[in-house]
């Protein structure tokens, strides 16, 4: 249920925020702001875990980018009805082929912060990231901060 709910708010998160337009340099100081707060880490620690952060935000945001030009097509057909089966399950394939390989950089990234920085800092980043999303969709649809 946890994962069926977390590959929901993946799919549904970047519609969510388009809908509202927030500007992408107001989330990023944000969550900047909040991975700061929650992760509480030492200078030595901070000079680890930004490069790292950073090169992941670059790899996925080139995903995601690639991702949505794939997708106009899905996204400007009214009906399903009208594509043939084909073209339906290249469009669904195409979609679990992207989600597979953001999870295969997560993974990336996972391995990158376990190898240098301490466990509980990795897992405090992860928790962190799920409590953000959260939190930025409440804001983002004008509920509870």
């Amino acid at each position: 249920m946890k994962n069926l709910f977390f590959a929901t708010l993946l799919f549904l998160l970047p519609t969510m925020l388009w809908a509202q337009r927030p500007k992408v340099e107001e989330i990023e100081s944000l969550k900047i702001a909040y991975f700061t707060q929650k992760l509480d880490l030492s200078p030595d620690e901070a000079k680890i875990f930004w490069p790292i952060y950073n090169e992941m935000q670059r790899e996925q945001s080139a995903l995601r980018k690639e991702r949505m030009q794939k997708m106009i097509s899905f996204r400007k057909t009214t009906e399903i009805d009208n594509l043939t089966d084909a073209q339906v399950q290249s469009l669904i394939t195409s979609e679990l082929d992207f989600r597979q390989r953001d999870l295969n950089l997560e993974k990336k990234y996972y391995n990158k912060f376990k190898s240098s920085l301490p466990i509980k800092i990795v897992g405090k980043y992860f928790r962190a990231q799920e409590s953000f999303k959260r939190e930025l969709l409440n804001r983002y649809k004008g509920g509870p901060k």
